[in-house]
């Protein structure tokens, strides 16, 4: 029905509408009017994490049915979310309890087992991006070669040439020298880039061009 499509496009326009005058109109009504808009997000997020959680039944529910690959690791994901909600509601998340022990003692154990992986990928992945292959490639080489001496406690004692010129500058001010002065440059022009982009497409739902949040591609 049109009014289906009609009415979230008139409240997206007119919230973000509302909400972008607000933030350049230093005014108690002003603030007042933020405020008020906060405590309905965070009631917002509340059924929003609800909705979360059907979803993430249905899905692992969908696949336990369907025996998919891996489904057992289903099962332990709704028996554990299960658990740990019945944990939480009944004793709290306060230290000591059994949904902070399994939180700090399991889970931040296995994210940290995840992380540390990634350090194998990251150096396959510099290995791969630091062969000298062009004039770029050998910059950006040299360049991570000194960053990663300078950022070292070893960097200020493998600066050899200080013994000769005392006054040169050292690894670690090189490699600071490049992460505050090239580096930030092109980091500026990325975020400079990226804030461009967010404000087109904040204009684009806005004005209603952009409606993939309703659903749909139209």
């Amino acid at each position: 029905m049109l009014w289906k499509k009609q009415i979230p496009l008139a409240i997206t326009f007119i919230m973000g509408l509302v909400f972008g005058i607000q933030y350049f109109v230093p005014h108690r009504v002003s603030d007042t009017l933020f405020k008020n808009y906060l405590n309905f997000a965070i009631v917002i997020g509340v059924f929003g994490t609800i909705l979360a959680y059907i979803s993430f039944y249905r899905a692992h529910t969908m696949r336990i049915r369907r025996k998919a690959p891996a489904w057992p690791y289903s099962v332990i994901a709704i028996i554990v979310s299960i658990v740990m909600a019945i944990f939480g509601f009944a004793q709290g998340m306060e230290a000591g309890t059994v949904f902070s022990n399994m939180y700090f003692y399991v889970l931040v154990s296995i994210e940290a087992t995840m992380f540390s992986l990634l350090a194998f990928y990251i150096s396959s992945a510099a290995y791969r991006a630091f062969r000298a292959r062009s004039a770029q490639a050998t910059a950006l080489l040299v360049a991570a070669i000194i960053v990663m001496i300078g950022r070292i406690p070893l960097g200020e004692g493998m600066s050899f040439w200080t013994l000769i010129f005392p006054e040169a500058p050292t690894f670690p001010d090189i490699a600071n020298w490049i992460l505050n002065v090239p580096n930030m440059a092109a980091k500026r022009a990325m975020q400079l880039g990226i804030g461009l982009g967010m404000m087109m497409l904040s204009l684009k739902i806005v004005l209603g061009i952009e409606r993939s949040y309703m659903g749909g591609g139209d």
